[in-house]
C-alpha cells in the first residue's frame, strides 16, 4: 500500500471552488482525504508543496501525433514526455493517423501503447468516417465499447450534410459525444488567413470570419434534428458564440472547445508571413480573442485544448501560404492559459476549470478534480515564475511553438499520475 502526502499546497479545486492552504493525501493511487489547513499524518511520505499550487492534472481533448504513419513528426512517447513536463495527465489523441483511427483495433492499438509508455493517460478519439473520408460512416458503436472517448474526423469538415445526419442519428442511440470543425468549406477553400487589412496587406489568400458561423448554424439544425451531443471543435469567432448560445437556449446538447492559441495571440501577429501563427482555425480579430476569453470566464467555452498539432522545420519553414498549419502546445499549455490570470484579471479556477474539470465532464472521465475517490493525477505549479519558451528545449519532436521567445508566469514543478510522479 502506498501512501502519499502534499503538504502546504495552495490546493485549488475547480470542482469544488477550494483555494485553500492544506494538505492532500494519496493511497494506491487515488485521492483519500483534502483538508484545509492540515497537516500530513505521520509515518508516511510527504511532498512538500512549499505554498505552491496544487490543483487536477490538465486534460487535453486534442492531440496530434504523428504515430501510426508519421513518427518523424511526434510519437506517442515524445507527446507524453511533453505532457508531463507541461502537467497534462491525460491526453486525448485525434483519429488522423495513417492508417485513421476508424475502427476498434486501431482504438485500442492507442490505448495499449500508451499504457506500455507508462507515462501520461493516453486516450483516442474515433473517426466520424471511414478513413476520414466524409462519406461513409465509422463503426462508432463498436469503437466506443473499445473505449474511443469521442468522434471526429479532426480538420476535415464533413461536408455532406446527409452523411453527417445519419452520423448523428447513429451516434445519439448510444449518446456518443460527436465533434466538429465549424468551417464552410466552399468559402475556406484555399484560405490561409482571416479576411482583413493583414491579409491583405500580406497578400494571403483569406475567408471571412462568418464562415464559422455558417457551418455552425447548419451542424446545430442538424443536432436539433438528431438529439445527437455535439461539441464545437475549436470555436474561434465571436459571431459563432452567438449561435452556440442560441442553440443552447433552445435546450440543445452543445459545448465548444477553444485552442490556447487563439485565446492569446490574434490576426496581426502573422505579420512578415511568419509560419508559425499559420494556424487552423486561422488567427481572428482582436475583438474575437476578447469575445472568447470572456466566454472562457463565463463557462461558455467548456474545454481549452493544446491544439498540439506538430509540424517539423521543413513543413514551417516555406511561404506562408504553403507551410502546414498548427503548433506544438502540450508542454507550453499551463504557462499560456496562465496569461488569462495575469493578463485578464481570471482567477486561477477559471483558467483552470476548462482545463480539468471541464472536460473531465464532457467525456465522462473520473479525474480533473481534487474530491475523495479521484485518481490521484496532479500538477504542482508556481504561477508567478518567469519562464522563456525556448522551442528547441521542448520535448515535442516538432518545435513549431508560437511561444518562442515568449515570456511567460508559470512553471510546472511537479506532474503525478495516478500518485506516480512522472515529471520533476
Amino acid at each position: 500500500m502506498t501512501v502519499l502526502a502534499f503538504v502546504n499546497a495552495r490546493l485549488l479545486d475547480p470542482a469544488s471552488g477550494l483555494d485553500a492552504v492544506g494538505a492532500l493525501l494519496v493511497e494506491d493511487g487515488r485521492i483519500v482525504d483534502v483538508a484545509a489547513g492540515a497537516a500530513a499524518p505521520d509515518g508516511v511520505e510527504t511532498v512538500d508543496a512549499a505554498g505552491l499550487c496544487l490543483a487536477p492534472g490538465l486534460i487535453d481533448v486534442r492531440v496530434k501525433t504523428g504515430e501510426p504513419g508519421a513518427e518523424p513528426k511526434e510519437t506517442l512517447k515524445s507527446a507524453g514526455l511533453a505532457a508531463a513536463a507541461g502537467g497534462v495527465t491525460t491526453m486525448v489523441v485525434q483519429p488522423d493517423t495513417d492508417p485513421a483511427v476508424d475502427d476498434p483495433a486501431m482504438v485500442d492499438f492507442i490505448h495499449r501503447r500508451g499504457a506500455a509508455l507508462d507515462r501520461v493517460r493516453v486516450l483516442a478519439a474515433g473517426a466520424l468516417t471511414r478513413g476520414r473520408d466524409g462519406t461513409h460512416m465509422a463503426e462508432i458503436g463498436l469503437m466506443q465499447e473499445a473505449g474511443a472517448v469521442y468522434f471526429t474526423d479532426g480538420d476535415r469538415v464533413v461536408v455532406n450534410s446527409r452523411t453527417l445526419h445519419r452520423v448523428m442519428t447513429y451516434a445519439s442511440a448510444f449518446d456518443a459525444l460527436v465533434a466538429c470543425r465549424p468551417a464552410e468549406p466552399w468559402l475556406g477553400e484555399g484560405a490561409v488567413a482571416t479576411s482583413g487589412e493583414m491579409a491583405s496587406r500580406l497578400g494571403l489568400s483569406a475567408a471571412p470570419a462568418l464562415a464559422e458561423r455558417m457551418q455552425l448554424d447548419r451542424d446545430l439544425a442538424l443536432v436539433e434534428l438528431t438529439g445527437a451531443r455535439l461539441l464545437v471543435d475549436l470555436i474561434s469567432t465571436e459571431a459563432a458564440l452567438g449561435s452556440l448560445d442560441r442553440a443552447r437556449a433552445r435546450g440543445l446538447e452543445v459545448s465548444a472547445s477553444v485552442s490556447i492559441n487563439h485565446l492569446c495571440f490574434n490576426a496581426l501577429d502573422v505579420g512578415d508571413w511568419r509560419t508559425f501563427y499559420r494556424l487552423d482555425p486561422p488567427l481572428r480579430a482582436e475583438s474575437d480573442r476578447l469575445a472568447l476569453i470572456e466566454a472562457v470566464r463565463e463557462g461558455r467555452i467548456e474545454v481549452v485544448t493544446s491544439a498540439h498539432a506538430p509540424a517539423p522545420a521543413e513543413d514551417k519553414r516555406r511561404p506562408f501560404a504553403e507551410a502546414a498549419p498548427g503548433a506544438v502546445g502540450l508542454e507550453t499549455l499551463l504557462a499560456a492559459a496562465l496569461t488569462l490570470h495575469h493578463e485578464h484579471e481570471l482567477t486561477l479556477l477559471e483558467v483552470l476549470r476548462p482545463l480539468t474539470l471541464g472536460p473531465a465532464e464532457l467525456l465522462g472521465l473520473d479525474g480533473g478534480r481534487l474530491t475523495v475517490g479521484a485518481p490521484a493525477d496532479l500538477v504542482l505549479f508556481d504561477p508567478n515564475a518567469p519562464v522563456v519558451i525556448d522551442a528547441d528545449a521542448l520535448r515535442s519532436k516538432s518545435k513549431n511553438s508560437p511561444f518562442d521567445g515568449r515570456r511567460l508566469q508559470g512553471k510546472v514543478v511537479g506532474t503525478w499520475v495516478g500518485g506516480r510522479r512522472v515529471h520533476g
